[in-house]
C-alpha cells in the first residue's frame, strides 16, 4: 500500500475550504472535518464528518483488512503515522473497480439501483 505524502486526503481540506466558498455549499464547514483537539486526524479522534466522508471512505475502503508496515496495527496510514479510526464500513453507492497493486490509484463505480429504485 502506498504511502504517498501527496494523496487525496492530504489535498481534502481544499476541497472542504473551496466547497464551502459557494453559495451552494454554504453548510460546508472546515472544523467539521477537525478533530475535538482542532487538529486534521484519520485516526479513532477523528471527526464523525471525517469518518463519514466520501472521501475518507475512498481512500481507506478494505484499509484496514491490510497491513503496510511490520510491526504496526491493519489499517496504519504511514504517511499521516495514524492508525485510521474506521475500519469497518462498506460502500453504499459505490463499489470498487479497480485498485492497484500499492494502491496509488483507485477507481469507483456507481453502484446499480435495482429494478425498485432501492440501494
Amino acid at each position: 500500500m502506498s504511502g504517498y505524502s501527496s494523496d487525496d486526503i492530504n489535498k481534502f481540506l481544499w476541497m472542504i475550504r473551496i466547497g464551502g466558498s459557494t453559495p451552494e455549499g454554504a453548510h460546508i464547514k472546515e472544523a467539521d472535518y477537525y478533530s475535538s483537539s482542532g487538529e486534521y486526524k484519520v485516526d479513532k479522534d477523528a471527526s464523525a464528518s471525517m469518518h463519514n466522508s466520501l472521501m475518507y471512505k475512498m481512500c481507506y475502503y478494505r484499509f484496514g483488512e491490510g497491513t503496510t508496515e511490520q510491526g504496526k496495527p491493519t489499517g496504519w496510514d504511514r504517511v499521516r503515522n495514524q492508525e485510521i479510526g474506521n475500519k469497518d464500513f462498506e460502500l453504499d453507492v459505490l463499489e470498487e473497480a479497480f485498485t492497484t497493486e500499492h494502491w496509488l490509484v483507485r477507481i469507483y463505480k456507481v453502484k446499480d439501483l435495482d429494478n425498485r429504485g432501492n440501494k
